[in-house]
C-alpha cells in the first residue's frame, strides 16, 4: 500500500474522571493533519480491527484516533463490562475535546467513524457536533426494535430473567449480573445470529483477551435506542456503509434512515455484518471510506 509511513502512539484521554485508552496513528511527514476518531461496536475494543482502518486512513495523510470505551478493555471504569449508551456517547464527546486540544493534529478538521453499535453512535455524535467535517457510519445499529426482531421473541424472552436480576443488583449496588454478548443460535445472548459468535471471535487478535459478556441491564436500553432517527439532523457529509446480508442490524431500516440525512452518501456491500472487517470486503470498504474522508477532510 503506497502512501505515508505511519507511527502509532499510545495515548489516553479523560472522560468523566476515567481514562479511555486509545491509539493515535500519525502520518509521518504531514504537518497538522486532519483527524478521524474511531469507535467500535457492542462490547468490542479497539484491538478488534479498528487499528486496520486507522492505519489505512493515516497512510492517506489523515491522523486517526482509535479508542476503547470506559468499562472495557484497558480503559478504566467500574464496574467492568458496563455498557451504558449515555456514557459511551460522553466518551465520544471527550475524544472530540481531546483531539481539538492536541498540537499534532488539526482540531478544526475532525471526522467521526463508528462501526456497528458505534455506527449508531457516530450518527448521534454527528447530529450533536455541527462543527465536524464528516462522519462514517459502518454497518450501523440504527434501530433497537429492528435488532430485537432479528433476535426474535423467543431469544428476547430468554434474556428477561437475567436482565431483571441485574437491575436488582444495580439498585442494591451489588456486583452486576453479566450476559453473553455473542452466542450460538438458541443460546442466551444479545446476538445469536449464526455468524455472530464466529464473526466476533475472528476480530480478536492472537493472544488478546476478549470478554464476551456485558452487564445485562443494557438489554432494554438497546431495544429502546433508535439512533437512526437523528440521521435527518446530521448537517455534514455522512457516509453509510451498509451490508446487504446483515443479520444483526437489518439493512432495510438502516437504508430508510440513511436516506433522511441531508448530505448522506450510501454504499452497499455484498457482505454480512462481520465480513466487513476482513479480507476482500475490508479492502473494498476501507478504500471507499478513505476516498470519502480525503474528499471532506483534506479540502
Amino acid at each position: 500500500m503506497s502512501g505515508h509511513t505511519v507511527t502509532r502512539h499510545d495515548v489516553g484521554f479523560d472522560s468523566a474522571g476515567d481514562t479511555c485508552a486509545a491509539w493515535l496513528f500519525l502520518p509521518d511527514g504531514v504537518t497538522n493533519p486532519p483527524v478521524v476518531i474511531l469507535g467500535h461496536g457492542l462490547g468490542a475494543t479497539r484491538e478488534m480491527r479498528l487499528d486496520a482502518f486507522a492505519e489505512r486512513f493515516a497512510q492517506a495523510g489523515i491522523a486517526a484516533l482509535a479508542f476503547t470505551y470506559r468499562h472495557f478493555g484497558d480503559s478504566t471504569g467500574q464496574p467492568r463490562q458496563l455498557l451504558s449508551i449515555n456514557r459511551q456517547l460522553a466518551d465520544w464527546d471527550a475524544a472530540i475535546t481531546h483531539v481539538k486540544g492536541r498540537s499534532d493534529v488539526d482540531g478544526s478538521r475532525v471526522a467521526v467513524w463508528g462501526s456497528s453499535f458505534g455506527g449508531g453512535h457516530a450518527i448521534v455524535v454527528a447530529s450533536r457536533h455541527p462543527e465536524l467535517r464528516a462522519a462514517v457510519s459502518q454497518c450501523p445499529f440504527t434501530d433497537g426494535l429492528a435488532s430485537a426482531r432479528a433476535l426474535g421473541p423467543v431469544g428476547t424472552m430468554r434474556l428477561l430473567p437475567t436482565v431483571a436480576r441485574d437491575l436488582v443488583a444495580a439498585t442494591l449496588q451489588r456486583d452486576p449480573v453479566l450476559i453473553t454478548l455473542a452466542g450460538a443460535p438458541g443460546e442466551k445472548a444479545l446476538m445469536t445470529a449464526p455468524d455472530a459468535l464466529p464473526g466476533y471471535l475472528a476480530l480478536v487478535p492472537e493472544g488478546a483477551a476478549f470478554v464476551n459478556e456485558v452487564t445485562a441491564r443494557v438489554a432494554p436500553t438497546i431495544t429502546r435506542h433508535r439512533p437512526g432517527k437523528v440521521a435527518k439532523d446530521v448537517r455534514m457529509p455522512i457516509l453509510f456503509c451498509i451490508c446487504d446480508h446483515d443479520s444483526v442490524t437489518p439493512p432495510e431500516e438502516t437504508l430508510a434512515y440513511a436516506r433522511t440525512a441531508p448530505r448522506g452518501e450510501i454504499k452497499r456491500y455484498d457482505a454480512g455484518h462481520f465480513d466487513i472487517y476482513l479480507g476482500e470486503a475490508f479492502e473494498t470498504v476501507v478504500a471507499d471510506q478513505t476516498e470519502f474522508l480525503t474528499r471532506h477532510l483534506k479540502a
